[in-house]
This record gives C-alpha cells, sequence and structure tokens, in this order.
C-alpha cells in the first residue's frame, strides 16, 4: 500500500498538476479495490497515512524545487483516507480536515450589496403598490395607505426633532436680585420708552437672540424682546427661557406679546455671549420646520381617522339597511304565497 501511494504522489507531481487534486486522484484509482476489501475484513472507517516514507521517496526520485514545495506544504499534514457516505476518498489535510471543509467554515455571510436596477425595480414595484392603493375604488383602502404614510411621516419627524434637541447643561448657580416695587415701576417705564428691541420670529429661542440681548445691554439698562408669531401662553415660556439663558429679570410681559428685561445692578458681560446648550441660526430654522410639518401631520392623521371612523359606520348602517331590505321582501313574499293560497 505504501508503494501505492509513493507512485501516485510520484505521478502526480511529474504531471505538474497541484498537489492536492492529482494525488487524491492517483491513489484513489490505484486503491479503491484493496481497501474496500479492507474494510470488509477490519470493519474499520479511516485510515491516516504520515508522509515521512512520502518524502524520503521523493527526495530519491525529484530533488530540487518539486520536493521543497510539497515539503513545505507536506510539513505539518497528513493523507487521509475518508469513507464518508459509503465512498472511499483520500485527501491531504493539516488539521484533520478536507480544503473543502475549511474553506466552507471560515466562510462568513456577508452583506450582498444590491445593484442599481435591483434598486430601481425595487422603487418601481412600491410606485405600483402604491399607485393600486391610490386608485383602489375601495374607499377603506385609500384611506388607510394615506393614514399609513402620514404615520411613517410623524414617526420620521419626530425622530428629526429628537436630534435636534440640545442637553440642558448644569449652568451656575444663579441668585436673581430682589427689585422693589419702585424700582420694577421705574425700569418699565424706561423700557417702554426706549426704542431698543431684540425680534424672536419663527426660529424660537437660539444663541443669536440671548447674544443680542448682551449686545444691547452694553448702553441700555433694559432691553425688549418682540415675540412674533407667537401662539397662546408661548410668551411665558420664551420669557423663563431667555431669563435662564442671559440671567437677566423679567420686567414686565405686555398683551402685544413683548417682554421687558432688566440686565440687573452688578451685570457684568460674559465672555461666551451665546449659550452652548442653543441651537444654531440654521439648526433653528431646521427644527421650525420639522415642527411645522410634524403639526400639519398630526391634524391630517387625525382628520383621517375620523374619515375611517365615519366611513366604517357609514358601511355597517348600510348592511343593517340591506338586511332589513331582504327581511322584508321575504315577509311580502310570504304574505303573498298565503293570500294566493286563500
Amino acid at each position: 500500500m505504501i508503494i501505492i501511494i509513493m507512485l501516485g504522489i510520484a505521478a502526480s507531481i511529474r504531471g505538474g498538476v497541484g498537489i492536492g487534486r492529482r494525488l487524491s486522484f492517483a491513489i484513489r484509482k490505484e486503491s479503491l479495490t484493496w481497501h474496500r476489501n479492507l474494510l470488509v475484513q477490519n470493519q474499520s472507517d479511516s485510515f491516516n497515512y504520515t508522509p515521512s516514507v512520502v518524502c524520503c521517496f521523493l527526495w530519491a526520485q525529484r530533488p530540487g524545487v518539486v520536493l521543497e514545495n510539497f515539503a513545505r506544504h507536506m510539513s505539518t499534514a497528513s493523507l487521509e483516507l475518508r469513507t464518508d457516505n459509503d465512498f472511499v476518498r483520500f485527501s491531504i489535510t493539516k488539521d484533520g480536515y478536507s480544503a473543502k471543509e475549511k474553506k466552507s467554515m471560515k466562510k462568513v455571510p456577508r452583506y450582498v450589496k444590491m445593484s442599481k436596477k435591483a434598486k430601481l425595480n425595487e422603487l418601481r414595484l412600491y410606485r405600483l403598490k402604491a399607485k393600486k392603493k391610490m386608485n383602489s375604488p375601495n374607499p377603506e383602502v385609500r384611506i388607510r395607505y394615506k393614514l399609513e404614510k402620514a404615520k411613517r411621516k410623524e414617526a420620521w419627524l419626530i425622530e428629526k426633532l429628537r436630534k435636534l434637541e440640545v442637553p440642558k447643561t448644569p449652568g451656575e448657580a444663579y441668585d436673581p436680585e430682589i427689585l422693589t416695587d419702585e424700582e420694577k415701576h421705574y425700569f418699565k417705564r424706561t423700557g417702554e420708552k426706549k426704542k431698543n428691541y431684540v425680534p424672536v420670529g419663527r426660529r424660537g429661542v437660539f444663541g443669536g437672540v440671548v447674544l443680542n440681548m448682551h449686545l444691547h445691554w452694553k448702553k441700555h439698562e433694559t432691553v425688549k424682546v418682540t415675540c412674533k408669531p407667537c401662539k397662546p401662553g408661548q410668551i411665558h415660556e420664551y420669557a423663563e427661557e431667555l431669563a435662564r439663558l442671559s440671567k437677566g429679570i423679567v420686567i414686565d410681559i405686555r398683551p402685544d406679546n413683548t417682554i421687558i428685561f432688566y440686565r440687573g445692578k452688578n451685570y457684568v458681560q460674559p465672555k461666551i455671549m451665546s449659550p452652548p446648550d442653543t441651537l444654531s441660526k440654521d439648526k433653528a430654522l431646521e427644527k421650525y420646520r420639522y415642527e411645522q410639518s410634524l403639526e400639519h401631520t398630526s391634524q391630517f392623521i387625525e382628520k383621517l381617522e375620523k374619515e375611517l371612523e365615519n366611513y366604517q359606520e357609514h358601511v355597517v348602517r348600510y348592511k343593517k339597511r340591506k338586511e332589513a331590505a331582504v327581511d322584508s321582501a321575504i315577509a311580502d313574499d310570504g304574505l303573498s304565497q298565503i293570500t294566493n293560497q286563500s
């Protein structure tokens, strides 16, 4: 058997083909009958042969580069005779596994990137399904499609607004000054007479508003903050937020959505006039647009839910009327048959 193995290895190396495939083919062809007889006698499953004797034979036959290549591949390998699934096979392994098994073990599932054509086909299919639902003769299908689409948009807008939220950093301990009624009245009249003001528009309170307040407080003790547009009750939220960020004192909140701020007796202009826990001008505008879109989307969802509820009630009433009409028709047929029989 060792001679047969040596002859098969030598023939495979002289052929100049890969060691693994030609070696297994030559050995399988020459020793298939012998191994089957041996299996019947010994009832064995597999045999392992070390390549020491094979290397000695190759040293005498093919010294040089071929021997070096073979020794490099066979230094830690073993020749294994496998009998899986009633088949006899020879294979060269380094750690008890064949090359095919090792390749399958190393194989890691990777993310398959979709081609451009596959993406276009998927989008086209989605548009066809959406068009079919939008043009459906059933009103409930159309309403439900619009409702699902609006809810997806609402979730997307909420996620966008969550990303734009700025965590409030714990600031320094601030003790507001206590003013008497006479001082408040004086600063109120002074603020009303002054023409300097800071506008708060659709962006709301952001870093630029606080910066402008500090710039006005360089030359004036008071400053007016006008809020337009402003929802009912929102002016008080703006007053609290601006007092926290600017460390100013709220003197008066007028009915025309104007707040009068006093800078304080011991006012010192901060080094960073725009607080770090506020949005920039562009981010504040982006947040305003998302808020407006979310408000309109929520109103649209409420409208669609009400419309769907009304349609379902209409369907129930229609079924009841239809059942009542069928019952009355059956009753009329029964009366007519009774009159005809009489």
